[in-house]
């Protein structure tokens, strides 16, 4: 899906495409496919996601179905807001909505699950939002003469305040879905403290004026602080796991 995503954002932008330094060779930017070859490429890879979806239990078309239309129209939001890092937020977490229906779990019916998936949907916008305005910073000057709005270009002048402030609403929201969802002190230390860590070294380091530098750390950051909230999340699963094996050693004796 994310890569269906990305070939309607270069079908919504082929004629934007070619006054980007970094986008001007895309396939369709710069004619080695027609925008029919594009869709009918996409079309397979929807398909492609469509055969992976129904092997999850029924519910989950449901919940998936509406993230469609973010898929679709996010590619628009540039053209009519400075905050089009919003919308690819809110299209690029709807996994975080799908975890629990894929367990079977109805997110309707069963309102701590509802919470802490909102939670956690929530805390990736942020992180999306808070990458992506690095992303941005690469494209700026490109972007400006082309008309084309991002939150780099309103906020050029405050974009590491702004950056912190997307850190600590990230790294809260993360640890409001462990509250939800019972997590324990290794989720929250390991997982929501190391993020915090591994976000403010990057908002500190990272050279906003340099193309290289936003690359490096928005292909590289993305990783660490991943890693690092993953490693909490397997430190509290590995945890849980000993407890209800020495539970089960325990009343078997």
């Amino acid at each position: 899906m994310r890569g269906a995503g990305c070939a309607i954002n270069d079908l919504w932008d082929r004629n934007l495409d070619p006054h980007v330094a970094r986008t001007r060779l895309r396939p369709i930017a710069r004619g080695a496919l027609t925008p029919f070859q594009g869709l009918v490429f996409t079309g397979f890879q929807l398909l492609a996601g469509l055969v992976v979806l129904l092997q999850f239990p029924p519910q989950c078309f449901f919940y998936c179905t509406p993230s469609l239309l973010l898929v679709a129209t996010y590619p628009l939001a540039k053209r009519v807001t400075y905050y089009p890092q919003f919308v690819l937020g809110l299209t690029f977490s709807w996994g975080a909505m799908m975890g629990f229906p894929a367990l079977g779990i109805d997110l309707l019916a069963n309102q701590s699950a509802l919470a802490a998936a909102g939670l956690l949907y929530a805390s990736n916008v942020a992180w999306t939002v808070l990458y992506d305005m690095i992303y941005a910073h690469m494209d700026i000057k490109d972007d400006a003469k082309a008309g084309i709005k991002s939150i780099a270009l309103k906020h050029d002048a405050q974009t590491k305040p702004v950056l912190a402030g997307l850190a600590l609403t990230q790294v809260s929201l993360l640890a409001a879905a462990g509250m939800a969802s019972g997590a324990g002190p290794a989720f929250f230390i390991g997982g929501c403290g190391g993020a915090l860590v591994a976000l403010g070294v990057m908002i500190k380091r990272v050279n906003l004026k340099s193309v290289k530098d936003c690359w490096w750390w928005f292909v590289n950051g993305c990783w660490i602080t991943g890693g690092v909230i993953s490693l909490g999340l397997g430190a509290d699963y590995l945890i849980r796991y000993m407890k209800v094996e020495e539970g089960t050693g325990t009343k078997q004796e």
